[in-house]
């Protein structure tokens, strides 16, 4: 998994709450085993028409988003079946980011999809439902709003035609210094190899006799 590292990208906005795994990559995409390819798939159902051609109406196909690497939606992103599928699509799509809001009760992102996220080397980013509608406000000017996000210190910053405007957020301590390393669970445990292998040396694998 790569390091995360600041940088400054173009925002795609897709102004709905609830966007579930279903709608990120429907289920007739999930055939294949392998881990590569799912970028075309994201929002499907939404990005094309019946004959495959692009619909020309949804916001991931407007010049103004095109290479876009900042994912902003409504509250509740990612609900819905448990498929990790979900996250590389998002990611294979080049998005680096996801923000949401939360709102009162009702989460930013589904618990299992932003745990999905941090596995993957994806930042899940929650604000306030206040600062998502002055996002979905800039986004809606017809040249492309850019964002720079810098995990180190926790700040967005959107760069609008009016001027900049930073938001701060939380990530958790131990899936921020993950991403900063660009380790994933199996990093993670080989930095005990050695103790491993150790164990592994002396450990008698025969079952005692009873």
């Amino acid at each position: 998994m790569e390091a995360f590292k600041k940088f400054t990208g173009v925002v795609c906005a897709v102004d709905r709450a609830n966007i579930d795994t279903d709608a990120l990559i429907p289920k007739e995409h999930l055939k294949s085993i392998r881990r590569t390819g799912f970028g075309p798939a994201l929002f499907s159902d939404w990005r094309y028409n019946d004959d495959g051609s692009e619909n020309a109406d949804f916001i991931l196909n407007q010049l103004k988003t095109q290479g876009a690497s900042v994912l902003v939606g409504r509250n509740n992103f990612g609900c819905g079946s448990s498929r990790e599928h979900a996250v590389w699509a998002v990611a294979q799509q080049g998005f680096k980011v996801v923000v949401a809001p939360s709102e009162g009760d009702i989460p930013a992102f589904a618990d299992i999809f932003r745990n999905n996220c941090a596995k993957n080397g994806l930042l899940t980013i929650q604000l306030s439902s206040d600062e998502v509608d002055q996002i979905f406000a800039m986004s809606a000017a017809d040249q492309p709003l850019k964002a720079t996000v810098d995990l180190e210190v926790q700040q967005i910053v959107f760069h609008s035609a009016d001027g900049d405007v930073a938001f701060n957020f939380n990530t958790e301590p131990a899936v921020r210094e993950k991403l900063l390393l660009g380790m994933d669970d199996i990093d993670e445990t080989l930095q005990y190899e050695a103790d491993i292998s150790g164990f592994e040396a002396q450990h008698n694998t025969q079952m005692p006799n009873a």
